[in-house]
Formats: structure tokens, C-alpha cells, sequence
């Protein structure tokens, strides 16, 4: 059984695309370009704030102006984050099921570290040892950083960790960090394409989740 379990935000635990969309179209208003479907910037989501902006703007957009743009969505997404999300079903259980059994768990995210504590402490108060979003001295995943500091702060192995995510980058960060990784099928990215990156476990429930980390399968 393992005894730390780290997990993804946006996609894994909480559903975060319509407050993402959201902000970032009110973001482009602002900056008069035009706006993104919502299900178009799905596919843009998983690699940063930073990535996110310079997908979700106009073509030929200077590396000036996406900072621009990045520093207002960053601002404004901070307070209005909590508007549509909402944890997937069967999450906040799964994590009282396995904080019950002694696992510590954590969120490590590519979402902003202020946006990653508020909603960590809305949706999952006192179960979560840790919250880690990025920031200037945070880089993002699949850089393994986050991920490595955060088993050594919880006291942790590799062979006694997993890494829990929906999409590439969650892959490719658990392999950097040489530890275990579960898909989630529920996320951005699904099953299939998980598989065809080489997920060799994905869970299609919070249940069937927990039933793989507790060695039940």
C-alpha cells in the first residue's frame, strides 16, 4: 500500500474548466481580442498559466503582451475561482477513505499557488497535508520539483508514493519524479488518449481509484 498519494487539480480532483474559461475569456475582453470556447481551451489547460495565455490569445501576440494578459488573468482568476468549481464526484470521499488508512495526500498543480490554497482549502479542508501551485521559484510539471520536495516534506519515498492525473503532463511528471502513476478517464484529456501515452492504470471512478491505491486490484 502506498503511504502518500499526490494528486492533480484541474481534471483529477476538482472540475475547474468553467471558471478557467471564464476568466480567461473576461481576460481577452479586457485586452479586446476575440474570445475561446470553452471546450476549445480545454485541449490548452495542463501546462501552466503562462502556456494557457499564449494559446487562448490572438495570433501574433508579443511576449510582452501575453505577460500583460497572464498578469490580469492570474489577478482576476484568483478571485473568482470558485464560482463553477466543484470537486468530481466521489473525490472528498475518496480522500477521507484513504487519510482514514493513514495515506497523506497532497495537491501539486500548474495552476497559480494562490488560486491551488483557495481551493484546496474550500473543497478538501483538513484533509490535504499539502497545496502546491507554481510561482517564480515553482516550476511547472512535468519538471518534477514540486513533486520531489513535496514527498520529502511529507516523509516519503518514491516506492511508497503515486501520482494521480488526467493528462500527458501528469505522466511525464511521474516518470521524472521516478515514481508510480493512475489516470483519471474523467478528466481533460480520457481514457484512450491516456492509454496511447502508456497509462498502464487508469481508474474510471473515485471508487475504482481508491480500490487501485489500496492494492484492491
Amino acid at each position: 500500500m502506498y503511504k502518500a498519494v499526490l494528486f492533480d487539480m484541474d481534471g483529477t480532483v476538482l472540475n475547474t474548466l468553467g471558471d478557467l474559461a471564464d476568466s480567461m475569456n473576461y481576460s481577452l475582453r479586457h485586452f479586446n481580442m476575440p474570445e475561446r470556447e470553452e471546450q476549445e481551451m480545454k485541449s490548452f489547460l495542463g501546462k501552466g498559466p503562462a502556456h494557457f495565455v499564449r494559446c487562448s490569445v490572438a495570433e501574433g501576440t508579443s511576449p510582452e503582451l501575453c505577460r500583460q494578459v497572464q498578469d490580469f488573468y492570474e489577478e482576476y482568476y484568483d478571485s473568482h475561482c470558485q464560482i463553477r468549481t466543484a470537486p468530481y464526484p466521489g473525490i472528498p470521499e475518496l480522500m477521507e477513505r484513504l487519510k482514514s488508512r493513514g495515506i497523506k495526500l497532497a495537491v501539486i498543480s500548474n495552476k497559480q499557488e494562490p488560486a491551488v490554497l483557495i481551493l484546496a482549502q474550500r473543497h478538501f479542508p483538513g484533509l490535504l497535508e499539502l497545496a502546491v501551485g507554481t510561482g517564480p521559484s515553482i516550476p511547472c510539471k512535468p519538471d518534477p520539483s514540486a513533486v520531489l520536495s513535496a514527498m520529502e516534506r511529507m516523509g516519503v519515498t518514491a516506492e511508497e508514493s503515486v501520482y494521480v492525473g488526467d493528462m500527458d503532463v501528469d505522466l511525464n511528471t511521474a516518470r521524472n519524479a521516478g515514481i508510480d502513476c493512475i489516470g483519471v478517464a474523467w478528466g481533460f484529456m480520457g481514457r484512450k488518449k491516456l492509454e496511447a501515452l502508456g497509462a498502464a492504470r487508469v481508474a474510471d471512478t473515485a471508487e475504482d481509484l481508491g480500490d487501485i491505491i489500496l492494492g484492491k486490484e
